[in-house]
């Protein structure tokens, strides 16, 4: 097959059969096939099976019990489902005008680049009016200005990095580099790989029906992802234990400043900040690897267990320095925190938060099942 068009949808029902329709009469000319991989809670899926029994190309359907990953989660889950030459990515809601499909594959053909994006923000022919308001159109014009000015190598010939209307060559993706967790895939796809990229001008449309994603959330999500494929998983956790060293000394220099003794105070101010050292972590740094970790109640015993055991081991350590070296006990807590932060990287990342089973050799993800589609069972495509 040449062309997998992937659609992630979350309670996108009432765009389902107008998009399944545009799409077919883009891809007339075209050995192509749609892959909907759905997150909804409403009867998308049934919808999708029936614009799929009228539709004259293959239709396909994952619907996720479980949707780790978000929006790019999602888009990975579909990339790995397919066998085609090329992929093209689009959302589901109609703001990206399905009759550009062909014009994206020329441009990925013709050009020999491994992605062509539609780009809102390239000139002539461009616009993000489709935008529900004036706020939401300079907030994203600032958020793919500020993307480009983190990664000007990567993104140098990228005007529109945040995009989610693009073709790839399915081959370029290393899909073991990918750590999805945002609704922003193009960017975590861009910024872990260097490719060549080329542009094609588009009008994004008005949403046809449904509740726009974007949120609140949805910008933590990519100020997170952001941070993340700028500093990487190490910077972030040195981040919190930046934050943590931070609160446990002011937690340590409060109760001296009452009267405890030195020794109380690191070890209150130690079991604290490990706790709230944890929180921090299964939010910010280990996020995206937590549906394939252990529970979090055997992540959390793992890292309090370890934390405990590295602060016994630092005691010895913190009473040479104040008692014999004559240090400030509270200089000399930081220190003997900062001299452990290797050691605590390394066992989180390679113990506590460890993949409970290895990468599947094959290109679908785990869950995806090829048996025929039921309408009551979650998981299943459907051709």
């Amino acid at each position: 097959m040449k062309l997998s068009v992937i659609v992630p949808t979350a309670n996108e029902a009432p765009n389902i059969e107008q998009l399944v329709y545009r799409v077919a009469g883009a891809c007339k000319d075209l050995d192509a096939e749609i892959i909907f991989v759905d997150d909804s809670s409403d009867n998308t899926p049934e919808v999708i099976c029936r614009a799929a029994a009228a539709a004259s190309l293959p239709v396909r359907l994952i619907h996720r019990a479980e949707p780790n990953g978000n929006l790019s989660g999602a888009v990975i889950e579909g990339l790995q489902s397919s066998s085609a030459d090329y992929c093209l990515v689009m959302a589901g809601d109609l703001q990206h005008p399905p009759e550009m499909i062909p014009v994206l594959l020329a441009e990925l053909e013709g050009s020999g680049n491994d992605v062509a994006l539609a780009s809102r923000y390239c000139g002539p022919g461009s616009s993000a009016h489709g935008l529900a308001n004036l706020y939401r159109r300079i907030v994203s014009g600032s958020a793919s200005l500020l993307t480009r000015c983190l990664f000007p190598s990567k993104l140098r010939d990228c005007s529109d990095p945040l995009t989610g209307f693009f073709a790839l060559r399915r081959s370029t993706v290393d899909y073991d580099r990918l750590r999805p967790g945002g609704f922003k895939i193009l960017l975590e796809i861009l910024g872990r790989h260097r490719l060549a990229v080329s542009e094609v001008p588009f009008i994004l449309e008005k949403r046809a029906a449904g509740k726009s994603k974007a949120g609140v959330r949805a910008g933590m999500g990519f100020l997170h992802q952001l941070l993340h494929l700028r500093i990487g998983r190490a910077g972030l956790f040195a981040g919190v234990g930046a934050v943590g060293t931070v609160l446990n000394l002011l937690i340590m220099g409060l109760l001296l400043a009452s009267g405890s003794h030195y020794v109380f105070a690191a070890v209150v101010a130690a079991e604290l900040t490990i706790v709230s050292n944890f929180l921090m972590q299964e939010r910010l740094v280990f996020g995206a690897a937590l549906h394939k970790a252990n529970s979090r109640t055997t992540r959390f015993l793992h890292s309090f267990g370890f934390n405990n055991a590295e602060a016994l081991l630092r005691l010895p350590v913190l009473m040479f320095a104040v008692e014999t070296l004559m240090i400030n006990s509270v200089i000399a807590q930081g220190i003997t925190l900062l001299a452990a932060f290797t050691v605590r990287y390394l066992y989180h990342s390679k113990v506590v938060y460890r993949s409970r089973q290895a990468a599947p050799a094959a290109t679908t993800m785990p869950g995806i099942r090829r048996e025929p589609f039921v309408p009551q069972a979650q998981g299943d495509p459907v051709m």
